[in-house]
């Protein structure tokens, strides 16, 4: 059995506040300018859904490895990758976190235990079972974990990945952040079942589901499903019951959804929650919180900086790291 999570202590929880605000700004900040065309390509953003990358993120250690969707900022910020280095690769430039070649679906660096993302809906929940593999054959005790989305559950990697994954008893949670929607698609249409995290028993793992929107809440849940991992007791499924804020991606104008509900899960936003929260503590206060605030906002505007002034990724440079 894993030991019950620890409580965090104001410089955590310091900690977590700022993570997510990081990741709000970046978030809104990179919307404008892929507006204003300065980003390429397209966005799938993460706003609303901060709680989860962060308060898994947060109980990890540097060895340990995740595995992301075509929503990645938020996972990638929240492991480790600089918002310089995302910021830079959304804009498709050399200092990028992947040279410029990935783009936002795309992030990642091996070099703080992150893959780059995978944007096919489910692709993650199979290439994670290799990394627990590896960790499992070389008798380590590094964690795999794999972020997707409700819809990939429906894939029919997600039941290879897990099944496997179960059966070798490896080192890997898998956490579903369920948004409630496959693009415009409501997981109610397409799923019989409530609860994603109820298909963990049929490959006999257990299965929780975790209030998506408050970080301490994932945070526990995932600080126990990760050292129960790490004892070697096998997998857990987490399901984070969360909401993105925005369209499925930039192009969508989210007319699919009702205003009511929109501002329901609104209400229950992540980031004020805990701000309110530690306002309120006698060891942090309005101030210190206020700090935080404004190191973030220089964070961001130094990230766009950067990113403006790194030269854009070389064409020559197209194959190298190509393996197949």
């Amino acid at each position: 059995m894993a030991p019950l999570a620890a409580q965090p202590d104001p410089g955590t929880l310091a900690g977590l506040y700022r993570q997510m605000l990081l990741i709000r700004r970046f978030e809104e900040t990179v919307y404008y300018l892929f507006l204003e065309g300065e980003i390429p390509g397209t966005l799938h953003q993460y706003q609303g859904q901060e709680a989860v990358a962060v308060g898994i993120c947060d109980v990890l250690r540097p060895t340990d490895w995740i595995t992301s969707t075509h929503r990645p900022h938020g996972h990638a910020l929240a492991k480790g990758v600089t918002a310089r280095a995302a910021m830079a690769e959304l804009f498709g430039k050399s200092t990028g976190c992947c040279a410029g070649k990935g783009g936002s679906m795309h992030l990642g660096d091996p070099a703080v235990g992150m893959l780059p993302a995978i944007a096919i809906v489910g692709g993650g929940n199979t290439v994670v079972t290799g990394l627990g593999l590896a960790f499992a054959l070389r008798r380590s005790d590094q964690v795999a974990v794999c972020f997707f989305g409700e819809g990939a559950s429906n894939e029919g990697a997600f039941h290879e990945g897990m099944n496997f994954a179960a059966v070798r008893r490896l080192p890997i949670v898998f956490v579903c952040e369920n948004n409630l929607y496959g693009a415009s698609t409501r997981f109610d249409a397409v799923s019989a079942l409530v609860d994603v995290a109820d298909r963990a028993a049929a490959y006999g793992i257990p299965g929780r589901v975790v209030d998506g929107m408050d970080v301490l809440a994932i945070r526990e849940a995932g600080s126990l499903a990760v050292a129960s991992a790490r004892a070697g007791d096998g997998p857990t499924l987490l399901e984070c019951k969360t909401y993105r804020f925005v369209g499925h991606s930039r192009s969508d104008a989210r007319g699919y959804r009702a205003a009511d509900e929109e501002a329901a899960w609104k209400s229950r936003d992540p980031i004020p929650r805990l701000r309110a929260s530690l306002v309120e503590q006698a060891s942090l206060g309005l101030e210190a919180v206020e700090a935080i605030e404004s190191e973030v906002e220089t964070t961001i505007a130094d990230a766009v900086e950067f990113a403006r002034a790194s030269p854009d990724a070389d064409p020559r440079e197209a194959l190298t790291d190509v393996y197949a």
